[in-house]
């Protein structure tokens, strides 16, 4: 098939080459990405060997500093790191260059992020903050383990703003223009990513003065809601930003064309309003709140399925059109004239194929029922896992491939393309063991967030000792996994031949209607998401400070 012809900033590009300044930036964060990330996947192998009980964790770094370690590296900071880097490249691209005062932005957004991700692992790793991922109250953490997540914030808050500037400032000097897809993306994913945090961020700047002893008790209910804005819109940031690059770059990687220009602004800007007012479902079985309230917001977070439909049959429709495009027969003939060779393209495949199960156990987790025979349970831990671990992250590997190469100005060799797919179909296997057997023992009642035990030779606990086995099983391919992904890493930065690589945008169909205007309002799509957060959380929230709770004094458990 003929590519289509390239646009003037791609022109552009291609003779002043990427923005070596920019690039820098990204480089940086991918770098402490993937080492977070060989950090976080090794504390996540001895979990899997210690609920297996293959290994006994020594006495000064247990199974639960180590669970909070890799919860809080993994989740919050891996993912905060790429995407970061992964979104400032794509305005670098897309906008002509970061402003200077941006690219500034953006470093100082590093070095926020980095004091705060110090500050918060020495206090783990001292023993002063087991306190898990979610660090929920009574229990209670170092102060400056909080201090630590605050800085990260601001680190988060400073690279958003760097984005918005240099978004104002293009939409200024291209008045009448759409912003460019990606940087769409980038767009709402940052707004998305502000407002999602307000509410834990003033669930920590409660915490601190409590940790402190300034205050003897705490609103446990409070913080816990405050947390699950933020936990469950944290989810849909990682979605978001894993989508933009199945939109937006799969296209192009296998031949064909964006689906649409209109749908798939029409998906972030759906995203963006209904996402955050989903966090009671991960708060079924929290007592203080009507059953009415909590189907609320279980509505609001069936809500979201919509747009990630659209985004299912868009996507299978691209690969469809290109596929018969190519000369494909038969019902089903188009898969077979997909790249399935070409890592760039596997690994986010496998990645959207993983979110079909995600996404039906996030729906099974949002009834009521249905959430009380799982809750608390490893199922929920194998949904995490099968949501981040698989569909995200397989993503995120898939952008490195072109991504990389690209601002090293190095190219991606066919035997780098094939330990990519090694990489890919190792890293898929583990997750499906790990995934699989998280799901089915915590079908039978698994508790997860639990060293390994047998509760006094319990039988039913007994019974789950083989599935656990595939948690180690998992757990071994998977650092596997991780292992070679940094190698990867390491040889596109630095090893791999010089040459040019592609930046990969696709571009609409030539007969695509010109994307409606009305598009680019953001001002209204933030009022809109402000209303329906109002809707959500202005009731519950009143509730929850006027008629608080005595409160509770603080607990350590370790």
């Amino acid at each position: 098939m003929e590519l289509p012809k390239k646009t003037f900033i791609e022109k552009t590009n291609k003779a002043l080459g990427v923005n070596t300044e920019d690039a820098k930036l990204t480089l940086t964060y991918f770098s402490l990405a993937f080492i977070v990330l060989f950090i976080g996947g090794f504390l996540g192998f001895f979990q899997g060997l210690n609920r297996a009980g293959l290994m006994e964790l020594p006495a000064w770094f247990n199974y639960y500093e180590v669970l909070t370690a890799h919860g809080f590296l993994l989740v919050v900071v891996f993912t905060a790191l790429f995407l970061v880097g992964y979104l400032y490249s794509a305005l670098s691209h897309t906008l002509g260059g970061l402003l200077p005062k941006v690219r500034r932005m953006g470093w100082i957004a590093f070095g926020l992020m980095v004091i705060g991700t110090v500050f918060v692992v020495t206090t783990v790793v001292l023993g002063d903050s087991t306190v898990l991922y979610t660090f929920y109250p009574p229990m209670q953490a170092s102060p400056w383990f909080y201090i630590g997540l605050v800085i990260l914030v601001l680190g988060i808050w400073t690279a958003a703003f760097g984005s918005f500037i240099n978004v104002a400032h293009w939409r200024r000097k291209n008045p009448g223009k759409h912003i460019p897809l990606l940087a769409f993306f980038a767009l709402g994913i940052f707004v998305l990513l502000f407002f999602g945090t307000i509410g834990v961020t003033a669930e920590v700047l409660m915490l601190i003065p409590w940790a402190f002893g300034w205050t003897e008790t705490i609103n446990v209910m409070l913080s816990r809601t405050l947390f699950w804005s933020f936990g469950h819109t944290l989810v849909n940031v990682w979605y978001l930003t894993a989508i933009s690059a199945w939109y937006v770059s799969v296209p192009r990687i296998i031949g064909g064309r964006l689906f649409s220009d209109t749908l798939t602004r029409v998906v972030i800007i759906l995203l963006v309003i209904l996402n955050i007012p989903g966090g009671f479902h991960h708060q079924i079985v929290d007592p203080g709140m009507t059953e009415g309230l909590k189907l609320a917001h279980v509505f609001m977070s069936m809500t979201i399925a919509f747009p990630s439909f659209m985004t299912a049959f868009a996507m299978f429709a691209v690969f469809e059109q290109t596929g018969r495009k190519k000369g494909s027969k038969g019902l089903l003939g188009w898969v077979t004239k997909l790249p399935w060779k070409d890592v760039r393209f596997l690994a986010p495949m496998l990645a959207m194929i993983a979110f079909i199960p995600a996404g039906a156990g996030g729906i099974a987790q949002n009834a009521n029922q249905l959430n009380q025979v799982v809750h608390n349970t490893l199922w929920v831990t194998g949904h995490f896992h099968l949501t981040v671990g698989t569909s995200v992250v397989l993503t995120f590997f898939g952008i490195t491939y072109w991504l990389i190469p690209y601002l090293s100005k190095r190219v991606l060799t066919p035997f780098m393309n094939k330990l990519g797919i090694i990489q890919t179909i190792i890293w898929t296997v583990g997750m499906l063991f790990m995934a699989g057997g998280m799901h089915w023992v915590g079908l039978y009642g698994a508790p997860r967030r639990t060293s390994y035990t047998t509760y006094g030779d319990s039988t039913t606990a007994l019974s789950w000792e083989p599935y656990m086995m595939l948690l180690a099983i998992g757990g071994t391919l998977l650092i596997l996994g991780v292992v070679l992904m940094v190698y990867i890493i390491y040889h596109l930065m630095f090893l791999a031949p010089k040459g040019k690589t592609e930046f990969p945008i696709a571009e609409p169909e030539d007969n695509e209607a010109p994307t409606p205007k009305w598009t680019e309002r953001w001002g209204l799509w933030i009022v809109l998401m402000l209303i329906v957060i109002s809707i959500g959380y202005l009731i519950p929230l009143s509730d929850l400070i006027i008629n608080a709770p005595p409160g509770s004094p603080p607990f350590k458990t370790w």
